[in-house]
């Protein structure tokens, strides 16, 4: 295999892209995506039905081609050395995989002789994926018995069969109960500690808040935003100081007090009776240092002050206009069955 050792791929980028864009009809389902993901991060793209999010996981794992632009994963090529590409990645799409008919064993066994691994070695690597993916005693079992959540984690052992460098997850716990989105989660967090690098896609805040250590927004199949998540919660703009009183019977008072500072531009207190405390909207520092001072120095004695950041719900929606979970289909319906943007 050769790679590709240039300026293109980037210094410990598993990931490249630069201005991908492709079209279904009239559609542009991705518009000029350019991207880079670390070596041995999660980088979670975020984004709405219809954002491009997973048009740019099928041109990446070589299921498709992009109209324009260029790509590397793990210094291959997608569009010169696809089959070079193919060894060193996973993919776990929004949807099972796996062949109902076959049990679960014979299921990882063929994609492990598929990926021209030697029989005992196909063997081997079935029987430990599917312990680690708490599976060993259905394996045997025709997975058309499996629950949805086991075949979710089949799929995601399916995808670990070849020791992929690069992992591609498209919205992995989609229709997941909790219990079982919570594996789906510790095993990504295993992988990661493995050295695998992950592309994460999904419509969940609260996934990309768990796994991801960067994350890129996308919107109409343009990158609107991108960093870690602090960093783009910071951007937004907008803290909520936490102001909680030693005496809970104080807390109307508490209120009372800094309704009444008279800082310039600070919002009204909100007054949270569950957790006792008083939030006060901050939109800069100097009312930050004022609103503290006030506290600190007025007779309340208090407990704690924090302060929080806006929540990744609340950034995507600044950044948007619309929440994640907003359908906002952009590929035609006599295509969306074919190709799932």
């Amino acid at each position: 295999m050769t790679r590709i050792d240039d300026n293109t791929s980037g210094a410990g980028s598993a990931v490249t892209v630069r201005g991908l864009v492709k079209h279904y009809g009239e559609t542009r389902a991705l518009d000029g995506v350019d991207l880079d993901v670390r070596e041995g991060t999660v980088m979670g793209v975020l984004g709405p039905n219809g954002a491009g999010k997973t048009t740019l996981v099928r041109i990446l794992s070589t299921l498709i081609t992009p109209d324009t632009g260029s790509a590397t994963v793990a210094g291959y090529d997608v569009l010169r050395q696809p089959r070079q590409l193919r060894r060193v990645i996973g993919l776990t799409g929004q949807y099972a995989s796996v062949d109902e008919k076959l049990p679960g064993w014979e299921n990882l066994y063929m994609i492990g002789r598929l990926l021209d691994l030697p029989r005992k070695a196909a063997r081997a690597r079935a029987d430990e994926l599917l312990e680690r993916f708490s599976l060993t005693e259905a394996a045997k079992r025709p997975t058309s018995t499996y629950s949805g959540g086991m075949r979710r984690r089949l799929d995601l052992a399916a995808s670990m069969i070849g020791r992929p460098q690069v992992l591609f997850l498209d919205e992995p716990t989609t229709g997941l109960d909790p219990r079982t989105r919570n594996e789906v989660w510790a095993e990504v967090k295993t992988m990661v500690g493995e050295g695998v690098t992950v592309l994460l896609t999904t419509q969940y805040m609260e996934e990309a808040e768990q796994l991801a250590s960067e994350l890129t927004v996308v919107d109409r199949g343009k990158v609107i935003a991108g960093g870690a998540i602090d960093d783009l919660k910071a951007k937004v703009g907008g803290r909520t100081l936490r102001v909680r009183p030693a005496d809970p019977q104080r807390l109307r008072a508490l209120a009372a007090h800094l309704d009444g500072l008279g800082i310039t531009g600070l919002a009204s207190t909100i007054v949270d009776t569950e957790s006792g405390s008083c939030l006060v909207p901050i939109l800069s520092d100097e009312q930050l240092t004022a609103v503290v001072g006030a506290v600190t120095a007025h007779a309340i004695t208090i407990s704690s002050i924090t302060t929080e950041l806006p929540s990744l719900d609340e950034v995507f929606l600044s950044l948007t206009g619309h929440r994640a979970s907003a359908p906002q289909d952009t590929v035609p319906a006599e295509t969306r069955e074919e190709v799932a943007v």
